[in-house]
């Protein structure tokens, strides 16, 4: 069975942030810690930061590709927060990232190269749900990291050389490299060794793979890429029964009743399958509500956070739950989806060659370099 390091050969470990306070939920608290950082001065901002082997307030490092982050010593900064930028955290939870190479101590500048309104990220996951794919880059918890485009705009895909061509030949008609993608959404399985991806013989298992591939996608990209947002059928549409309260301390479910409350909050209804819905052997709404409660160590720049329940948590609440619940009907689709008869080898399409697992160059732009200094990449 082929591994997805073949299939997708460039891939990279994930993001090392080295500090937590430079993501969250809430973009407005992150430009509030960057203010608290940038009043305090000596070993009370050393302190506040975070020091790392990899990253100080004295570092000297480069501008993160597409990014407007300063690149003087960050001891000397005084200027606003760069703008926060959407990021996923888990498989789901998309939260808000300070775009600073400063403050990240591994940041895998390959992937911010390529990151645009055209790519989508796979990011494996493991035993169960194998991979998920993101719009967004992905910036917390370990997970490896597959673009699907090896360079900005769209272009050269990360699929092995001449993968859709045997693929093509086989099925007796043109295989896209978007349908690889697919498939691998699809039929992707965790296994000890990494994630392995069945290759079927049968034309139609690949069709009827592919079809579930490309919904689970829409559905995971949240309406990017040209997609739908997704949507429940009316009458199944989770809404706001009783406001969350400015302080919720705790979420519970009450299955009878389709219920998820959040305090004295109230939202239903909630189909169980959202409920239930476990990533990494955690529930996905338990720990989207940890993330967003769970109180920081008093005198860090964790613990900065909003006042209160933002209205804008509520409707991504809602949203999260639409998501897990269509994916939770798709996934006995893709627990059902067997591959019959497998493909066993492609001769001279994998193993892929050395070069396709290197990220490809990018020459058309400078990016500025420590202190303002400029190299070409």
């Amino acid at each position: 069975m082929p591994m997805l390091d073949e299939l997708m050969p460039w891939g990279t470990a994930p993001l090392r942030l080295g500090r937590a306070w430079v993501m969250g939920p809430d973009p407005g608290a992150l430009r509030a810690r960057w203010d608290a950082l940038a009043r305090a001065e000596g070993e009370v901002r050393d302190a506040l930061f975070g020091c790392t082997r990899a990253r100080t307030p004295h570092s000297a490092v480069g501008q993160l590709p597409g990014q407007s982050g300063g690149t003087g010593r960050l001891a000397r900064e005084a200027g606003r927060c760069p703008e926060p930028v959407r990021v996923l955290h888990g498989a789901f939870d998309q939260e808000w990232l300070i775009p600073d190479h400063r403050l990240i101590d591994v940041a895998r500048p390959e992937l911010w190269r390529v990151a645009d309104e055209r790519q989508v990220f796979v990011v494996e996951q493991g035993p169960g749900s194998a991979v998920v794919a993101s719009a967004v880059l992905p910036a917390g918890r370990p997970a490896r990291i597959r673009p699907f485009y090896r360079r900005p705009g769209g272009v050269e895909p990360n699929i092995a050389p001449g993968l859709p061509a045997a693929l093509g030949a086989r099925y007796g008609r043109e295989v896209a490299a978007d349908e690889v993608l697919a498939w691998i959404v699809a039929a992707a399985e965790g296994a000890p060794s990494g994630c392995a991806v069945p290759l079927p013989a049968d034309p139609g298992v690949w069709a009827a793979g592919v079809e579930l591939g490309r919904r689970l996608m829409e559905v995971q990209l949240r309406g990017a890429r040209g997609g739908a947002r997704p949507r429940l059928p009316g009458g199944r549409r989770p809404y706001v029964r009783a406001a969350v309260p400015a302080r919720p301390q705790a979420i519970g479910y009450d299955p009878e009743e389709e219920v998820l409350s959040l305090g004295e909050g109230r939202i239903s209804p909630v189909p169980a399958a959202a409920w239930d819905f476990h990533a990494g052997g955690v529930r996905v709404l338990e720990l989207w509500f940890e993330r967003r409660t769970a109180p920081g160590e008093p005198g860090t720049l964790e613990a900065i956070r909003p006042p209160a329940w933002p209205q804008e948590w509520t409707s991504e609440l809602l949203e999260l739950i639409t998501v897990l619940a269509l994916l939770g009907e798709l996934e006995s689709r893709r627990r059902e989806l067997k591959t019959g008869e497998e493909i066993d080898e492609l001769p001279g399409v994998l193993p892929p060659p050395a070069a396709a697992r290197r990220p490809a160059s990018v020459l058309d732009h400078r990016e500025e370099g420590p202190d303002g200094q400029f190299a070409l990449v």
